[in-house]
């Protein structure tokens, strides 16, 4: 890629690299939009100051790092001030926050980023332009090194899973892995785009691997490489070739093995980003410049500490690492990237869902499939159920005409955190036993308005609160209960008393009785969405896309 660049007006710049206390904001973007969360943070400064004899005023070059890299930048940076009238100092710090004291208009005393994917750079301006903010001025040049995504694996184990690894077996849930959370790492985020451009084009499929993937989320690569070392069965992590290389040289007494995908994968590449007003008038320029180029000369001091040059080529030597591994092409589609980490954190953020399944008599009608209805849809809550991850908290009502009383609904468990096995258990049996609580009349309304109420009630403003409501037929109790009309002005008058507490309510009709108007109505106006599962076989996938896109309607991609 080559370069784009606008210079801003000049900065001060201080004459060595001081450790900066800077506003950082934490990134939480998903679909639709952005927050941010103010903390503080320091960047770790080391400096070189090797210089050439006589050099009475050196000109001082600033640069900010990645962790991963910033070692052997330091390394040739020392080199370089050798050979010339320069001080260079290195910092490490999160490309994350890099971006974000950027993207808030704050000043970082460096006049060089080198991040772990340009994926930081587009981070930086859709944060910038989120905040009202006018983007950063900045020249994003080619990388100088790079490393491939990988999947790492006890090196005692790599036999065990023969010739299956690949994005394909991850999709498919055909291999166990972990991803450490892509929103620090960027090689589970180039690993993600990696998944997505093995899904074929079935978005569905994608956001079911991410769910799977979603049940534990590694905080740190090392936390994974923890966990796949410990794990009773065959497992890997996504995470990129240096990682191992680190990793092993580290001698930790467990040794990796780095195995490539068969089906190809990408690298993650580390741009050269000149910050800020870079001035001609004391060489700063010219400096700048012949750092690059001493970078990318220093092609042999990367290999050694475990990267490939900016192309994805070259061979690196060491325990775990195959050495005749193919070139590995860099994950530069940095929109995408940003898009599925809005997707990845729509699917991980932390949720309590009241289920309210339909036990009205017509759920004992064959389906086209020769199946009960019932039956069709045990199946596909069994399986809904076992991708989510323990973060996520799950209640069950069922519902029919006179179920409870003068109740048409029953409250059979509370919502509690699905990590909570003896809870989980108590799910799959209730599950299990709807065959025989089968019978009455559908009253959809009033139950519906009743679920909304006490989600509201007991509403967590830290996590997403919403309803399923999974019905065969439309609303049977319009002389005794809510017709759609008052249903519909119930619903709004919760919104304007409480609008802060919205609880979107998801409906999934199933079967050719469902009344898609009705429940499309009550959708929008909580929020939420309205789907028909027309076939018995649809459910299952109906059932993940709901439960995916929970929070960001009205205004979900797809």
């Amino acid at each position: 890629m080559g370069r784009h660049s606008v210079k801003p007006a000049a900065k001060p710049r201080p004459k060595f690299l001081v450790p900066v206390v800077a506003i950082v904001v934490a990134f939480g973007l998903i679909a639709g939009g952005g927050y941010v969360v103010a903390t503080s943070g320091i960047l770790d400064a080391t400096a070189s100051t090797a210089q050439e004899p006589g050099c009475a005023d050196p000109v001082a070059i600033d640069v900010v790092a990645s962790a991963s890299i910033a070692d052997v930048v330091e390394s040739i940076a020392a080199d370089f001030d050798e050979t010339g009238c320069t001080e260079t100092s290195v910092a490490s710090q999160s490309p994350a926050d890099t971006a974000a004291v950027l993207a808030s208009g704050g000043q970082i005393a460096a006049d060089v980023w080198i991040p772990d994917g340009e994926v930081w750079v587009d981070r930086m301006y859709s944060v910038s332009s989120s905040l009202g903010r006018a983007a950063p001025r900045v020249d994003v040049d080619k990388p100088v090194a790079s490393t491939p995504v990988i999947f790492a694996t006890p090196a005692a184990r790599a036999g065990d899973f023969g010739d299956s690894l690949s994005w394909t077996s991850i999709l498919d849930a055909g291999v166990a892995a972990v991803l450490p959370d892509p929103e620090g790492s960027s090689a589970s985020l180039a690993g993600l785009a990696a998944l997505s451009d093995a899904d074929g084009g079935d978005q569905r499929r994608l956001n079911a691997a991410l769910i799977e993937l979603g049940k534990a989320i590694p905080a740190s690569t090392e936390a994974a490489f923890g966990s796949i070392v410990a794990a009773p069965k065959p497992t890997v992590a996504i995470a990129s070739e240096h990682d191992v290389v680190e990793f092993n040289r580290a001698e930790t007494g467990d040794q990796l093995a780095a195995v490539f995908p068969k089906d190809g994968t990408v690298s993650v590449g580390y741009p050269f980003v000149r910050v800020g007003n870079l001035s001609a008038e004391d060489g700063l320029t010219d400096a700048v410049n012949a750092f690059e180029a001493a970078l990318r000369d220093a092609a042999d001091v990367f290999t050694e500490a475990g990267f490939r040059d900016g192309k994805g080529e070259g061979v690196v030597t060491a325990p775990g690492i195959v050495a005749t591994a193919s070139p590995a092409p860099s994950a530069d589609d940095a929109q995408n990237q940003l898009k599925l980490l809005r997707t990845w954190g729509v699917l991980t953020l932390r949720t309590r869902l009241l289920a309210v399944i339909d036990v009205s008599g017509s759920m004992e009608e064959p389906a086209s499939n020769g199946l009960r209805r019932i039956d069709v849809f045990q199946q596909a809550a069994m399986g809904a159920v076992s991708k989510f991850s323990g973060e996520m908290e799950l209640g069950v009502w069922i519902f029919s005409s006179g179920r409870n009383g003068d109740l048409d609904y029953e409250d059979l468990l509370p919502i509690e955190p699905l990590a909570d096995a003896a809870h989980t258990q108590q799910i799959a049996g209730v599950i299990q036993s709807l065959p025989g609580r089968l019978g009455g009349g559908t009253a959809l309304y009033d139950s519906t308005f009743a679920a909304v109420k006490r989600v509201r009630e007991t509403y967590d403003a830290d996590k997403i609160n919403a309803v399923l409501l999974i019905t065969d037929g439309k609303n049977e109790d319009d002389t005794e209960g809510l017709s759609l009309d008052q249903l519909l002005a119930n619903l709004e008058q919760l919104q304007q008393e409480a609008p802060e507490q919205q609880v979107p309510v998801i409906m999934i009709g199933f079967g050719p009785d469902t009344d898609l108007d009705a429940m499309t109505k009550i959708a929008k106006v909580t929020g939420g969405a309205a789907y028909s599962a027309e076939k018995p076989e649809d459910l299952g996938t109906v059932l993940v896309d709901a439960l995916t896109q929970r929070t960001c309607r009205p205004d979900c991609e797809g």
